[in-house]
Order: structure tokens, then C-alpha cells, then sequence
């Protein structure tokens, strides 16, 4: 963690934190339902011990993602998006919480009047229905650069992706969200990077 946050200063990234279920061996991706006290001491642990590392780094948090299964149950569940926007808030009330747009997550969030930041996917399958197609769909995780580039063009310019049923999604989003252990991430990363270039899109922190 000290690592990547003197990393991300290195290049001028914003840290943000990525708090998920405790759950190592399923690397976070394994549903749990919580109390909204068990969200609240699962989150607020998570950001204290990041938050004391960008600190000492000589920055702070900036934004707050959830992780994995955590993110995917608080797309639709709102008694969750509830407790992690209150969790969030708890520890500090200016952290930006970034979520599928349209999801549960905003909802709580707006309703709070707390800081939201919709998140677009270049490189997972979207649903007709405009969630994510599961990770054990065929298909659902988009590793060609090609096919990567055309979702992020779409999205930009079309502000839609084309579903797994074939179907046009409708996507309002501020930022862009590609996995770090896809295959081939790092790649992925640079040639979204010169797909927007080419679309004339700069990049910046989201806020």
C-alpha cells in the first residue's frame, strides 16, 4: 500500500481507496451480507489504515470505490449503498464515492448529499438491463485492446456500450474504470489512454 500511494504521487494520481469484504482467499468477490455496523467497522478500518499511510506520504484519500462483491450487492441492495455512504461519511464527509451510475449507490449517495462520481467499465460486458454481466458469463471480461478501445469510443462519443444481448445501453458516467489484474491491464491502460487522446478527451481527477 505505502508502495502504490508513492507511486500514484510519482505520477500525479489522486489515491483513492478500494475497501472490499474480508475475504483474501475469494479475493473479495465472494457475497456476505452485513450489518449496517459490521459495513461501518469493515469500512472505516479499511480507509483509517490507507488514509494514515497517503498521510505520512505527505497526501490524503481522495476517493472511495467499493471492492469486488461488496460493490456489486450495493449496485441494487439500498439498505447496503445506505451503509457504506454512511460509513463513508463517518470517516470523512468530503471522500468521493465513485459507483455504476444510475445504481443503488448513487441513489444513497444523492440522498445523503454526499459526493458521487459515476463509473463507466471499458473492459467488462454490460447486461441489457445496463448492470454487469457476471464474471462467470462467457464473455464478460473484455481482455482484447481492440475490443476495449471500441467500448471506450462508444461510451464517449455514443454515451452507450452494446450489451451481451446486443441491445443499446444508455451509460452517463465521469470516469473509467479498467481492472488491474485483467490480462494484459497494463496495455489495456495505454491504449485507453490513446483512444481518448484521439477523441480529444483529457484526463483528470474526477470532483
Amino acid at each position: 500500500m505505502r508502495a502504490t500511494v508513492a507511486l500514484a504521487m510519482r505520477n500525479g494520481v489522486a489515491v483513492g481507496a478500494h475497501p472490499g469484504f474480508d475475504d483474501r482467499e475469494g479475493f473479495g468477490r465472494r457475497p456476505q451480507h452485513l450489518t449496517g455496523g459490521e459495513v461501518r467497522e469493515l469500512l472505516v478500518n479499511q480507509l483509517g489504515a490507507l488514509d494514515a499511510i497517503a498521510r505520512a506520504e505527505g497526501t490524503a484519500l481522495h476517493h472511495v470505490k467499493p471492492h469486488g462483491a461488496l460493490y456489486n450487492q450495493a449496485e441494487t441492495d439500498g439498505a447496503l449503498a445506505d451503509a457504506i455512504v454512511a460509513a463513508i461519511r463517518a470517516f470523512d464527509s468530503t471522500l468521493r464515492l465513485v459507483g455504476r451510475a444510475g445504481s443503488a449507490m448513487e441513489q444513497a449517495a444523492r440522498a445523503a448529499g454526499h459526493p458521487f462520481s459515476g463509473e463507466a467499465f471499458a473492459d467488462r460486458r454490460y447486461r441489457g438491463d445496463g448492470t454487469l454481466l457476471p464474471r462467470s458469463e462467457a464473455g464478460a471480461l473484455l481482455t482484447d485492446p481492440d475490443e476495449v478501445a471500441r467500448q471506450v469510443r462508444s461510451l464517449v462519443t455514443d454515451s452507450e456500450v452494446r450489451a451481451s444481448d446486443g441491445s443499446r445501453v444508455a451509460v452517463s458516467f465521469e470516469t473509467l474504470c479498467v481492472h488491474g489484474d485483467t490480462p494484459g491491464a497494463a496495455a489495456l491502460a495505454r491504449r485507453i489512454r490513446q483512444e481518448l487522446g484521439s477523441l480529444g478527451v483529457s484526463v483528470s481527477t474526477p470532483g
